[in-house]
Order: C-alpha cells, then structure tokens, then sequence
C-alpha cells in the first residue's frame, strides 16, 4: 500500500470532491480517481460512496481514513524521532473530534505553538465513543471533545459554544422550519448514533433515542451522509452546516442547549505540555458573549440563532 495513496484518501475524505481533492496534490482528478480505485482494490472495501451528485465516505471508509490519519502522523512525526523528548522539545498526542475547534484553531495553534516552541505534535482522530477515554488511557494527552458534563478524572477548559440544529433529509416536510420545537420532533425516527463509554450524553435530552439495532454512526462528520441515507433526523452543532454540507440534508434550528467544545486533559497530568494545553484555552476568545441567551434553549420554548458567536 503506497504511503501516497493514504494521503490522497485522507484528502478525499476531507473535501468529498474528487476536482478538489486532486488539486490539492497538483495532479489531474483522472489519475487521483484511478489511485483511490487502486486503493480501494487494495484494501477490498468500498471506501467512498459516489454519485453523479456527490461523494460520501461509507462505514468502512470511515474507519479507514481514522486509523490513516494515524498512521501518517506517526510517520510526520518520524524526523522527529531522533531528538531526545525530554523539557526543552516536549512531544504532544492531540486528539481531535470532529471540527475540533472550529475558527479558533489558528488561534489556539498559535497560542500553543508560542509556548512551546519545540514542542512536537501528533495529531489523532476521535470518535464519539473514545472521546473521553482516549484521554483517560493516556492513548492522545489532551483532547478536543463534546463537552456534556463532567467526567471522572478528566479537567475541561470549554472554550466553544454552538446553538443546536436538526439534521433533517432535504426532503422532509421538517427541512423548510426556520426552527423545531420539542412537539415537532415528537415521534421522529433518529439516526442511531455511537454512545461514549463514559455513558449516555444528558445533550442528547429526548431526542435521539433510537434502540434499534442498526449500526451506529461513530463520528460527527458521517451524520449528515447517514441522515441522507435512511431518512432519520439527527442532532449537530450549527457549525456543521458549514464544515459538513450535504446537498441532501438541511440544517434547522432546534430546542436544546448548544453544542460545547472543551480540551480536556487528564486532571492528575501536571507535565509542562499539558499545563501549556490548559493555558492556551484560557487565553482563546472563550465561550461566545451571548451564552446566556443560548442557554435559554434548555427551556425548549425558544428558537436558538442560526449562527454562533466566536
């Protein structure tokens, strides 16, 4: 398998449009088409789902171009390995779920990356149900995650708040609503979706609480293209309309507190890095100035505005 071929899937995965993706590499989408193909024999599974309308990652594709992202960091980091990893060049695991950190990435990399200079960083994917213990089992040292309540050994700087949205089929009587009360979203069927192991998410409140045995969507970029396919609703922060479209889905407004984004770090690592990953946090823009409003939602009597503050 070609190193090559990985990074042309990862891209793929992340622009779902071949013209795009190729472009990226500086070669023609023909040959970019041919080496995902050349890929896809390789590992014997559909990795991407195509249409003449757009593309999609399968379940397979999925879990594919997690662990290649993983593998090509490993492999980034490689010149690197030669420097001792000792105070003066600490070495980072950061674990990311979803969009992360949505417009504040630049800012938080250029806050981390001032305090340290020499720091090497390892990026990893992560999924709704590792989200958490990837960072109590010391597999990545901080973490972007879905901030729902507090968990055991786990310290979370919140750093970013989205309103809630419906992920509706385009084609649903629900996709035209300039917003979705509790009442509308009564007898819905959801996409069933992966649970952390730190337990059942209090965000979800009565929505989402499919128990049918179908296959569980494990991350917040594959809900939209689940959402297309089986014609069930999901849940999302408002910043997915705009990191995952979907020609096929809409995004509406809907009851419920917004999405949180935090960076967790395990309360017990006190190691330079890791404070360096706390004081980055605090030092972002933070949670946006109108959260008191949005937190009005939890009543679910009011609308939640269409776009978030940073």
């Amino acid at each position: 398998m070609d190193i090559r071929d990985l990074r042309y899937a990862v891209t793929l995965a992340e622009e779902l449009h071949f013209g795009r993706a190729a472009r990226r590499h500086y070669i023609s989408a023909q040959p970019f088409g041919r080496r995902i193909q050349r890929l896809e024999r390789d590992v014997g599974a559909l990795l991407f789902e195509r249409t003449s309308r757009q593309v999609a990652l399968t379940a397979a594709g999925e879990r594919f171009i997690g662990q290649a992202r993983s593998i090509l960091a490993t492999i980034d980091a490689l010149p690197d390995a030669a420097h001792p990893r000792d105070a003066e060049r600490p070495a980072l695991t950061l674990g990311v779920l979803g969009f992360g950190l949505a417009d504040l990435w630049p800012r938080f990399v250029d806050l981390l990356r001032g305090l340290l200079p020499t720091g090497v960083f390892v990026y990893q994917d992560l999924d709704f149900v590792d989200q958490y213990d990837a960072v109590r089992d010391e597999h990545v040292d901080a973490a972007i995650v879905h901030y729902t309540g507090p968990v055991e050994g786990l310290t979370f700087e919140r750093v970013l708040s989205s309103p809630r949205v419906a992920v509706v089929p385009a084609r649903s009587e629900l996709a035209g609503a300039e917003f979705l009360s509790a009442k509308d979203l009564d007898d819905q069927r959801w996409v069933p979706v992966a649970q952390s192991r730190a337990g059942k998410s209090p965000w979800a409140g009565p929505w989402g609480a499919d128990t049918s045995d179908t296959p569980r969507v494990r991350t917040p970029a594959g809900l939209p293209a689940a959402v297309a396919a089986t014609g069930g609703l999901s849940m999302h922060a408002a910043a997915a309309a705009r990191f995952y479209p979907h020609p096929d889905v809409h995004f509406v407004p809907m009851a419920g507190s917004p999405c949180e984004m935090a960076i967790a770090t395990r309360t017990s690592d006190r190691r330079p890095a890791t404070q360096a990953v706390r004081r980055s946090a605090r030092l972002l823009p933070g949670l946006p100035s109108t959260w008191a409003d949005l937190s009005r939602t939890d009543t679910q009597d009011g609308p939640v505005p269409r776009n978030p503050s940073h």
